[in-house]
């Protein structure tokens, strides 16, 4: 595992994007090689004129128009070159510090993917939002009966693959938006793929602060896990 694409799908983010790209870099990985991908969504307050700057040292995409989180992410796989791909969230919600952690169970060889659970880690976690944490453990134990998967946080950033985990479900994904998350995870739970998870801290926003996702993203993740695991193969 000589090289790591790390995936930034990024909407509306200028004030976060330079200090979370600074932390990407610092996370010290060792001896692998760093593939950043920045991928904006049509950004409408400013995040393009930065990333603009940022073009000569990053691979940077841009969206022709507002497709969503889901749409970016398949952008950003399709032109990664790592032996291994990380979504990485533009917030500042998840500490790339923790790379190398979510990193191991790969680099011993005892998983395919990864996932990085908010709720099982020892981490700090800002105190937040009850009916979305509520919320959270119902999709993630209703995809989890459908999956026969024992995983925490379906709803995560962190998600960790081998390439050849994408290279095998990315022609076959098709959510634009937050649905990816429960899509992603039916996608390689019908391929049997080693899936680990690795807790992790978590500094919540606020949606005054810029959290993005809401309960109208929950109910159509809800219809997605069904849609994904028992309608779509």
């Amino acid at each position: 595992m000589k090289k790591l694409s790390i995936v930034i799908p990024i909407y509306n983010e200028k004030n976060t994007i330079l200090e979370l790209v600074s932390r990407v870099e610092r996370a010290d990985i060792g001896d692998i090689e760093k593939e950043i991908i920045l991928v904006d969504d049509y950004s409408t307050d400013g995040t393009r004129d930065i990333l603009k700057k940022l073009e000569n040292k990053y691979r940077v995409i841009y969206q022709d128009k507002n497709r969503g989180k889901g749409a970016a992410l398949r952008q950003g796989f399709s032109v990664a070159t790592g032996d291994i791909i990380i979504i990485q969230d533009a917030d500042l919600e998840y500490n790339p510090d923790e790379h190398p952690q979510l990193l191991m169970p790969i680099l011993d060889g005892k998983a395919d993917v990864v996932y990085g659970s908010r709720f099982t880690g020892i981490g700090p976690h800002r105190v937040l939002f009850y009916w979305h944490h509520l919320g959270n453990s119902f999709l993630t134990m209703l995809s989890n009966m459908l999956t026969n998967l024992t995983l925490t946080d379906i709803e995560t950033c962190y998600k960790v693959f081998r390439r050849q985990v994408i290279r095998d479900v990315l022609p076959r994904l098709k959510s634009n938006r937050f649905a990816f998350e429960p899509e992603i995870t039916a996608r390689i739970a019908k391929r049997k793929y080693r899936i680990y998870e690795v807790g992790i801290s978590y500094s919540g926003r606020t949606y005054k602060e810029g959290k993005k996702i809401n309960w109208k993203d929950g109910i159509k993740a809800f219809f997605a896990i069904i849609y994904f695991n028992l309608l779509n193969k």
